[in-house]
């Protein structure tokens, strides 16, 4: 915690950048001031020192071109040191930081793109599903910022929901994929043991889950589990099928999130679960959310006519 309160860091840096300037000007001035004497043993180029007998130390300095070329680089940093961030915390004169030419580029790009973007605006995203133009910008934009989750092909995979298959947590409609674009998503399904009972209860209600979606499972288990579903059926519903108003999983449909079977479902039951879709609302604009809802809206769904 220290590295976020103390600026020994910021110090260490800025001492370590001058003293090695400093450093580099005073071997200059140092090697320059010192002069070989003139002898008559120092015709043939060598600084008349001798070792084993025959080995001689010749008298070659750097060309003046490159003593220069060090004087100009040491001017070049103290420049630079003093112009932009480079000395530990110290902003520099400029006031130049990497995240404001960040957001200046992505600004005049958005600016840029804003005519392309406006004819896309005009159209409601089950008209642009149908566009290709603007499904190519929607695809890099899903490749950019949902791919990483969802996969490639947007079928996901364990704990990323597959968005071709029409099982929607929250709805499908353009308008909810739309609001989960914008405000991201937290899915919490709390633990809960305590309120089914013992572990046998607990692996007759993952029977009778099972069941509901006609999946392989022990019919004596899942007769003996109804009963303790109901501490399930408050947020999945008595029959199973789940509330987009809750963004509780349809448990009917053989589509599992977290896995399938009784030991992933008793799992769930034992240790719940939280789950979370990031916001895109401030990485994306609002006319990139509209050509992406058109996007992911047209993996399960068949774009109006024109």
């Amino acid at each position: 915690m220290s590295d976020f309160t103390s600026n020994f860091w910021s110090v260490f840096v800025a001492a370590i950048s001058i003293i090695g300037i400093l450093y580099c000007a005073f071997l200059l001035w140092f090697s320059a001031k010192v002069k070989v004497a003139a002898s008559h043993d120092t015709e043939d180029g060598t600084t008349g020192h001798v070792w084993d007998e025959d080995l001689r130390e010749m008298n070659n300095p750097l060309p003046r071109w490159w003593l220069w070329l060090f004087i100009i680089t040491m001017v070049f940093a103290v420049v630079y040191g003093l112009a932009y961030p480079g000395l530990g915390s110290y902003a520099g004169k400029l006031g130049w930081t990497s995240t404001g030419q960040y957001d200046a580029e992505v600004a005049k790009a958005n600016q840029e793109l804003e005519p392309l973007y406006a004819s896309f605006n005009a159209q409601t995203p089950e008209q642009l599903a149908g566009d290709p133009k603007a499904m190519a910008v929607g695809e890099r934009l899903f490749m950019n910022n949902c791919a990483q989750c969802h996969g490639s092909d947007a079928r996901g995979s364990k704990g990323f929901p597959n968005l071709t298959d029409g099982d929607w947590l929250h709805g499908g409609t353009s308008d909810k994929i739309k609001e989960t674009i914008t405000k991201g998503r937290i899915g919490q399904m709390p633990p809960m043991a305590a309120a089914v009972g013992s572990p046998d209860d607990i692996r007759n209600v993952s029977h009778y889950v099972l069941s509901l979606s006609g999946s392989p499972h022990d019919s004596v288990r899942a007769s003996l589990g109804k009963p303790k579903f109901g501490a399930c059926a408050a947020c999945h519903g008595a029959d199973g099928k789940g509330m987009q108003a809750l963004g509780s999983a349809n448990l009917t449909d053989k589509i599992w999130l977290h896995g399938w079977g009784e030991e992933a479902i008793t799992a769930m039951i034992n240790n719940g679960k939280v789950n979370q879709m990031p916001a895109q609302e401030g990485r994306l604009t609002e006319s990139q959310i509209h050509v992406l809802t058109a996007y992911v809206w047209g993996f399960s769904n068949k774009p109006a006519a024109k």
